[in-house]
């Protein structure tokens, strides 16, 4: 009974500290699938680059909650001001997540669409995994990039927006939102989509 009631206080507290956008199970929940036009509308910060340090910690006003603080060395921003170092802090809802900083690794090259940061210094891909690239750099040079979900629909219905939005593409990135399904996309032709919906910078 003592358990129980432990834990129902934990949600509860949960629930109070954390925005619903916020609120992330990297592996556990559940979030309707979200075209790039919606995440990169919907990001505060949008960056590029390496993983200097990630680190599972407890916050440092609510202790029953755990969270990775992440540490990324910035190389290319396509929105908002995270500066050449961008330190942010993440909920972990998973328990397996805690082993492995939600997946967050020293060296890691990503690209992230982050949420505004919420008034307990919390934050998350926009998405959850949808708004989290994983960049994958070849030897001859091309660079691809894929999220969390295997860019399953990200972007479907996004040509149609783009017209009406009045979103300029090159011909080779129009080609891509119409053909593509799912798997890695090139990384300067996502960059070219998100920074057109973003509003560029």
């Amino acid at each position: 009974m003592r358990y129980g009631r432990l834990v129902l206080l934990s949600l509860g507290l949960v629930l109070l500290v954390l925005k619903p956008d916020i609120i992330q199970a990297q592996r556990g929940a559940y979030v309707a699938p979200r075209d790039i036009a919606a995440l990169s509308k919907q990001a505060d910060v949008i960056v590029r680059g390496h993983v200097v340090n990630a680190r599972v910690e407890r916050h440092p006003q609510f202790q029953s909650l755990m969270t990775v603080v992440v540490t990324l060395k910035s190389e290319k921003v396509l929105k908002g001001k995270p500066g050449a170092v961008y330190t942010f802090r993440q909920y972990i809802w998973d328990v397996r997540d805690r082993y492995d900083a939600a997946g967050y690794r020293k060296g890691q090259e990503l690209l992230l669409l982050m949420l505004r940061v919420n008034e307990n210094g919390l934050t998350s891909p926009a998405g959850m995994q949808q708004g989290r690239f994983r960049i994958e750099r070849q030897k001859d040079g091309s660079a691809h990039a894929l999220n969390g979900t295997g860019n399953v629909r990200l972007f479907r219905g996004v040509a149609e927006q783009a017209t009406q939005s009045k979103v300029k593409l090159s011909t080779k990135a129009a080609k891509t939102l119409s053909m593509h399904k799912q798997g890695a996309v090139e990384l300067g032709e996502l960059e070219e989509i998100i920074s057109g919906f973003a509003g560029g910078q």
